[in-house]
This record gives structure tokens, C-alpha cells and sequence, in this order.
């Protein structure tokens, strides 16, 4: 019996945790393609040679990132 009630707080937490976790991420103001830009510092990155929006010096530093 004392089981049965531990099983049952355990699935109610992570329901409610899983539901309030979701229900926050709507709001963090993230936007579709965030982590595509190059400016992110995210996932992806252009294979362009020249990206718009950045100057020569900081290309120049990204390259030598890579490198």
C-alpha cells in the first residue's frame, strides 16, 4: 500500500512538472530560427562566404574559430 502512494507522487510530479515545463517554454520569447542564425552562437551556421549583418573582423574571428 505505502508503494502505491509513492508510485502515484511520483507520476503526479512529473506530469505536472513536464505540463509546467511546457507551459513556461511558450513564453521564453525564443523564436523560430534562433539557433539557425549565425549571430546565435547556435546549431547550423551559413556556409556563405560573406554573411550579412556582420563585419569583416568579426567573419575574420569566426573563421579562425573553425580552423
Amino acid at each position: 500500500m505505502k508503494n502505491t502512494y509513492w508510485l502515484i507522487l511520483t507520476i503526479l510530479t512529473l506530469s505536472l512538472g513536464f505540463a509546467g515545463g511546457y507551459a513556461v517554454s511558450a513564453h521564453t520569447g525564443t523564436e523560430p530560427g534562433y539557433f539557425g542564425a549565425v549571430e546565435a552562437a547556435g546549431y547550423g551556421g551559413a556556409a556563405e562566404e560573406k554573411i550579412e549583418g556582420l563585419s569583416d573582423e568579426i567573419q575574420d574571428y569566426y573563421k579562425t574559430l573553425g580552423k
